[in-house]
């Protein structure tokens, strides 16, 4: 049995006992009050028995229903929701326009049940509140509401009965006090209930936490739709994004990591759906690490006094534009070559073409990450190299002297 499971047992238990409470004292003192609102508590024992089966019911998957029964819980809610202001509509008819009660009998003996019921009630009620809220159940929040409602009830009951015991009636006025929590309480969870019923979108504040981690993946370019939407205690989640990757393989994995953080950081998320479309790039960027102004290819990479960046067309790889730049981390003492990685990375490079591979993995990984293809040749100038990648350029370069 799950937790949230167990608190909804207990709610059965309490709700048992409370009624039991009611029912005997309000056969000693005779009270009408006592003995509505012991009506009034087997109605909070249907209702507690009606969230347990819910939850039970929400967690079960079929052909029919692939996507489970959770919103049986928010169905459940709305069924407390009606309970709830069907037992306000009880007290108003029974309290401000019933026929004026007889005497009671054992008056004191009544408001000590009335107390214990009340401090009984207001205990659990805040327990299964709190513990609804930590388990993203509304259906245990409403029962948590429902229970609280039951207590205002007692207030009023007991209002009556200090009022006898002093020769004062105040049932009139306390009853009128209370009609408007049980209203409050029973129309919020309605309007919950059926917001998620009806598919309404997810909060604010939940929308934008994915927001914020979706874009805080580096890849991400664009995210042009985001939606979600409530089912019971569950969230669904739906993303439309754009990576600034070549390869679907890559895209792929990408979406897929996101998912798993997304699942990771929200509580009770059932399903995430990242729908991404591979930027598609008309040039391409060729960086090439070179000994000299010459074009000869250098075997380092952090420690390579120049770089060619060539630009190509995409569909024919024609030329666009090439120029050299100077590596501006030659002075660097240690990690020149993951700085050399982000200067690259910087100037929207697609491919480096190396003649060996990274010593470290410091720049691959950054390379990797930002979808930087790292490709080794055995030619030893940047002609040779760009023609085996099937490159049409001319044996002339610009010089670069803005290494920013």
């Amino acid at each position: 049995m799950e937790k949230s499971e167990k608190i909804a047992a207990a709610s059965i238990f309490v709700n048992i006992i409370l009624l039991a409470i009611k029912y005997t004292f309000a056969l000693l003192s005779g009270s009408v009050g006592l003995a509505a609102d012991a009506i009034h508590s087997s109605s909070d024992v249907m209702a507690s028995l009606t969230v347990f089966a819910g939850l039970k019911i929400s967690k079960r998957k079929s052909k029919r229903f692939p996507y489970g029964l959770y919103k049986v819980e928010n169905l459940v809610s709305l069924i407390v929701a009606i309970a709830i202001l069907f037992a306000g509509y009880e007290i108003a008819q029974k309290a401000l326009f019933g026929k004026a009660e007889s005497t009671l009998k054992h008056i004191p003996l009544a408001i000590m049940a009335e107390v214990a019921v009340i401090a009984i009630t207001f205990a659990f009620s805040l327990y299964e509140i709190k513990k609804g809220k930590e388990l993203g159940s509304p259906s245990l929040m409403a029962d948590g509401k429902h229970v609280r409602t039951d207590m205002m009830s007692s207030v009023a009951v007991l209002a009556g009965l200090i009022g006898n015991l002093f020769g004062i009636n105040l049932d009139r006025a306390a009853v009128f006090v209370v009609l408007i929590f049980i209203a409050h309480a029973g129309i919020m969870i309605f309007i919950d209930a059926m917001r998620v019923l009806l598919d309404a979108s997810l909060d604010f504040e939940t929308l934008d936490k994915v927001k914020s981690i979706i874009l805080s993946e580096r890849t991400v370019k664009e995210i042009r739709d985001l939606t979600g939407r409530n089912s019971g205690s569950y969230k669904f989640i739906e993303a439309d994004v754009v990576l600034n990757v070549r390869e679907l393989e890559k895209a792929h994995s990408i979406s897929k990591k996101l998912e798993e953080v997304i699942k990771g950081e929200i509580l009770n998320v059932d399903h995430v759906v990242i729908q991404y479309e591979p930027v598609r790039k008309e040039t391409i960027s060729f960086a090439i690490p070179l000994e000299n102004m010459e074009g000869k290819i250098s075997p380092h990479f952090g420690e390579s006094p120049h770089f060619a960046i060539v630009t190509v067309k995409a569909d024919d790889k024609t030329l666009v534009n090439q120029y050299i730049v100077a590596n501006p981390f030659l002075s660097v003492d240690r990690g020149k070559g993951i700085e050399v990685a982000e200067f690259l990375i910087g100037r929207n490079v697609d491919v480096i073409l190396l003649k060996e591979k990274f010593d470290g993995k410091g720049p691959e990984y950054a390379l990797s990450n930002s979808d930087v293809d790292v490709v080794i040749t055995e030619a030893d100038t940047m002609y040779e190299a760009l023609s085996e990648q099937g490159v049409k350029m001319e044996r002339r370069t610009n010089v670069d002297n803005n290494t920013g």
